[in-house]
């Protein structure tokens, strides 16, 4: 591109008239409010983060106040937002914040790409948006930005594809306004130069190639496709005389890791199922009843979700001597974390 600086021109006099300057996070902005608007937003639309964020913060209005709570709190204004890993990362990285900087977020970029969670485009739009420091930044929207831009082909999720549009990127983002630079560009991506681009509302039109040669929707080249696999499991759904159900505290890490769930079986369990639970839960149950199988989507496979809703013999309170056990009120939830195919069970 010949003109950098005429580029990064336009892109800011665009933002100044059609860009988003009244999002939660750009009010009162730290580096902690930030920093917890950009986890959100990994994979995820701001429009669906806004009340998120709103919450969040309400609960948690600074580092400390996150770092001492109780990582089922956490999980728990997470629940629904998807991606746990996110909300476990930004808890773990908020206590070491606490012990070894005395609750201030980190103003060096080193630092904050050494938190958990945090890479190398996260580090950069902290510290770029909160403090004005020239970083560089790479999500999603910039990358389509870019790939349209010098008409790369090739899915941006390889080495060599995002290697070049680091470079790109380097190259572009100007030494003054970054605050408004990085949130810019980002708004473009998000706003003009979405999946459908908007050509027409484009301040940079005449730098992109792939506008030039008429096929802007070609870039960025899809992610190719594969089969996901399937898998199947069977989810209990036990009911106590109070109308409570039963929940599990799932490993801390892995799928759904530290969130609550309903306790599963295979479905050769399944066969016998009033002993599987004799056996693993120390519970007599009876009326059991399969359910329509839910199906779950993560990244790399569908989860087949059976759930069997059954009535528990009392007496049952000794399967809480299970610490990570707990008998659930539906209609009075407690703060825990629950993944959305559990609450969908649930609810149903």
């Amino acid at each position: 591109m010949n003109n950098n600086h005429t580029f990064s021109q336009k892109i800011l006099s665009w933002y100044s008239k059609h860009g988003r300057h009244n999002l939660p996070w750009q009010q009162n902005r730290c580096c902690y409010r930030v920093w917890v608007s950009e986890i959100m937003l990994q994979q995820t639309q701001v429009v669906t983060v806004i009340p998120y964020f709103e919450r969040f913060i309400k609960r948690f209005p600074d580092i400390r106040t996150l770092a001492d709570a109780n990582q089922d709190e956490v999980l728990h204004l997470w629940t629904g937002l998807g991606y746990y890993a996110r909300a476990r990362n930004l808890h773990k990285a908020a206590q070491l914040i606490r012990d070894e900087y005395q609750n201030n977020f980190p103003e060096d970029y080193a630092s904050v790409l050494a938190l958990p969670g945090i890479g190398p485009s996260t580090a950069g739009a902290i510290l770029a948006q909160a403090l004005g420091q020239r970083h560089v930044i790479l999500d999603g929207n910039v990358k389509r930005v870019l790939t349209r831009l010098y008409a790369i082909e090739g899915w941006p999720g390889k080495k060599a594809i995002e290697n070049q549009l680091w470079e790109h990127a380097t190259s572009l983002t100007p030494d003054q306004q970054l605050t408004d630079y990085t949130q810019a560009i980002m708004d473009l991506g998000a706003t003009v130069c979405a999946r459908k681009p908007d050509c027409t509302s484009c301040p940079v039109t005449t730098f992109c190639l792939a506008y030039q040669q008429g096929t802007p929707t070609a870039f960025p080249t899809p992610r190719p496709r594969k089969t996901l696999p399937i898998k199947q499991t069977n989810m209990l759904v036990l009911q106590n005389e109070g109308g409570e159900i039963l929940l599990e505290q799932r490993p801390p890490s892995g799928i759904w890791g530290g969130l609550w769930s309903l306790p599963e079986c295979t479905a050769e369990q399944a066969k016998d199922i009033e002993r599987w639970c004799q056996q693993h839960l120390g519970l007599a149950i009876c009326e059991t009843q399969a359910q329509a199988v839910l199906r779950h989507t993560f990244s790399h496979f569908h989860l087949d979700i059976t759930p069997i809703l059954s009535q528990v013999k009392s007496p049952a309170n000794h399967v809480m001597e299970a610490s990570n056990r707990v008998w659930y009120n539906t209609q009075q939830p407690e703060s825990l974390g629950l993944p959305t195919a559990v609450l969908k069970i649930l609810n149903q």
